[in-house]
């Protein structure tokens, strides 16, 4: 302090303590507008996922719900065997296309004895039916050729504008100018429906069933894309998390920092960054064009998505064990454990649930992944179900982001339903992994 500061003589205080001047008053201004700002930030965020989430579930509620005809339907042995020997082998040779008519006649006798009155043909009457109602008839009469020459009551699919109707998707007006359904059809289809032989209910086919084609959206189902997404997750788990966390430990506790290890360390910060379709061009080049493995097989799907997920895990493990003190090595190492018994012993357990979270959080983001699957083939329609693991590895299948985006290309609006309603399933999956790994985070918390 120099003589002049110190000879300074001390002005009074004008103003009260209690009294805030202006630049006070600007800088909680400033404080009051930033908060402003963050409190905004979260509330557009909050509704702009609110307003995502109504989207889907408005438009995919509907996909849990089918309507179903219940009618009784005379099984015509002169049909369906005409050769009288109820053997299933020759009776396989009727096809679907030869028990169209048979529930479609069923069902012209049903309206008529109720005394519906209508005017629509045979054709109007077939086309009313799902195209799946005949090949599911087919199968339970090849599996109790017994049923041949009776009339039994039957629960089958409706068409898929018909299912619309019901559901609000197809209007009257709509269907003036749709060739696939007419107002005659939809006005039969509320009739049957005022006499409870046409019923809306909840769908459990469209979580189990396999995919359909074009023509039969209400019959497409998400069976074959969940159970090819649980193969690729257990390929993913049984791959990357050892891998992973091996390579994590090693680094982190036992590697020299030399240039190579910095070398290691960057490149796996970038592969972290690459593009998921990289890793589908790396898995098509090396894993189908190179092994040789099946194209659309979880086998695959899972390896290219081993090396996708292979960098989060590395980078959460070595994030959580250089989160353990230091203080918890020099103990160890002081009361005489070896490098390898402190870190397994000590280390390793209290970094146990960060490791746990990266690795769940590695595997939800690699189940929402679609692109590496659709370079691999996985965007195959597949209706027959993956066999039981091992076997089922190498059977074609799909997977829930495939499945999604395989129905938006579709040209039949009800597949867009089937779409919203996938997603619905993956998110329930993601939210069902994301609270896995909160809830392994708190079991094996340890604090010091």
């Amino acid at each position: 302090m120099t003589d002049a500061a110190a000879n300074a003589p001390i002005l009074p205080r004008t103003t009260s303590l209690y009294e805030l001047d202006a630049r006070t008053v600007r800088r909680n201004r400033s404080e009051k507008r930033f908060r402003l700002y963050g409190l905004a930030a979260v509330m557009l965020g909050i509704l702009a996922l609110i307003l995502l989430l109504v989207s889907i579930l408005s438009n995919g509620a509907s996909s849990f719900r089918q309507t179903y005809l219940t009618i009784p339907v005379t099984l015509s042995a002169e049909r369906l065997d005409p050769s009288g020997n109820r053997d299933p082998a020759e009776m396989a040779r009727v096809t679907t296309f030869g028990y169209l008519p048979v529930i479609a006649q069923s069902l012209i006798d049903f309206v008529a004895a109720e005394g519906i009155e209508t005017d629509l043909n045979p054709q109007q009457f077939a086309g009313m039916i799902s195209g799946e109602a005949p090949a599911q008839v087919r199968q339970r009469v090849l599996n109790n050729p017994d049923l041949v020459g009776q009339t039994v009551q039957l629960q089958v699919l409706v068409g898929g504008r018909i299912d619309g109707f019901f559901k609000g998707r197809v209007s009257m007006s709509s269907a003036a100018r749709d060739s696939n359904v007419s107002p005659e059809q939809l006005l039969l289809a509320q009739a049957l429906a005022d006499n409870g032989a046409m019923v809306t209910r909840f769908n459990w086919r469209f979580v189990t069933a396999p995919d359909a084609s074009d023509n039969r959206p209400e019959a497409a189902g998400l069976g074959v894309a969940i159970i090819g997404s649980v193969y690729m997750m257990l390929v993913v788990l049984f791959l990357a998390l050892p891998i992973g966390v091996a390579a994590s430990i090693y680094l982190e506790e036992f590697a020299p920092k030399n240039r190579l290890t910095d070398v290691i360390e960057v490149n796996i910060s970038n592969l972290a960054a690459v593009p998921s379709i990289v890793f589908g061009i790396l898995g098509l080049a090396i894993f189908i064009n190179f092994a040789g493995l099946p194209q659309s097989a979880p086998i695959v799907g899972g390896l290219v998505l081993t090396l996708m997920t292979l960098p989060t895990i590395i980078i959460a493990t070595r994030a959580s064990l250089r989160a353990v003190p230091p203080s918890i090595r020099a103990a160890a190492l002081g009361l005489g454990a070896s490098k390898m018994q402190s870190v397994f012993h000590h280390v390793l357990p209290l970094a146990a649930p960060g490791i746990l979270t990266g690795t769940i959080i590695g595997l939800a983001q690699a189940l929402g992944e679609t692109a590496p699957l659709l370079l691999i083939g996985m965007v195959a329609f597949v209706r027959e179900y993956p066999a039981a693991p091992l076997e089922g590895f190498f059977d074609p299948a799909s997977a829930l982001p495939v499945q999604v985006y395989n129905w938006t290309q579709r040209s039949d609006p009800a597949f867009v339903e089937r779409a919203s309603g996938a997603i619905i399933v993956l998110l329930v999956f993601l939210i069902f992994m994301n609270a896995m790994a909160v809830m392994l985070r708190r079991r094996f918390e340890r604090r010091w």
